[in-house]
């Protein structure tokens, strides 16, 4: 800690005699960033590029300083993005519904800009990740069988299967 002004000296000479003291000292030496220009940051607010940089050296997102709402918003389009990758339906289930309960706690004491968040529907989800599944085997083998001109081979009783299913009769074994 440094000691106190005396009475009869100035503000300016009595920081410059500090100064001059830490240089002596060498308290200036081998600082970071020595040698190197100032960053420009163009005409940009000079608050703007600090709050960046703050948060690029925190390691923080911009994200982070969102209202709830807009956080909530981003969190069901990276849900929705995220949805095809997840390994299993219970996965992609219990995303869903951590991620409606976050919704219900904002929705039960909304704080910040009276902006509408959804809640996220779990069957539409559910039929994203089942539509970016293969295909199963079955189900794969019995599309090659079909004709190349993509027809449905009509079965030996002549109709197709959907005639048999609206006129009520039933294949025979």
């Amino acid at each position: 800690m440094t000691e106190r002004k005396p009475a009869d000296m100035s503000f300016t000479s009595w920081i410059d005699k500090q100064i001059a003291e830490a240089t002596e000292r060498g308290a200036f030496d081998n600082l970071p960033g020595a040698g190197k220009p100032i960053p420009q940051h163009g005409d940009e607010d000079a608050a703007q590029a600090w709050l960046r940089g703050y948060l690029r050296r925190e390691g923080v997102s911009a994200e982070a300083l969102l209202p709830a709402p807009l956080r909530l918003r981003k969190a069901i389009d990276r849900l929705a993005s995220e949805v095809p990758g997840m390994p299993s339906e219970q996965e992609v289930r219990q995303a869903v519904g951590e991620l409606n309960y976050q919704i219900r706690e904002w929705r039960r004491i909304p704080v910040g800009p009276p902006i509408f968040v959804p809640l996220v529907d779990e069957e539409a989800m559910i039929s994203r990740w089942r539509a970016a599944r293969p295909l199963p085997l079955v189900a794969a083998s019995s599309r090659s069988a079909q004709p190349a001109n993509g027809s449905a081979a009509a079965p030996a009783g002549g109709r197709p299967r959907w005639w048999r299913r609206r006129s009520g009769r039933r294949p025979l074994p």
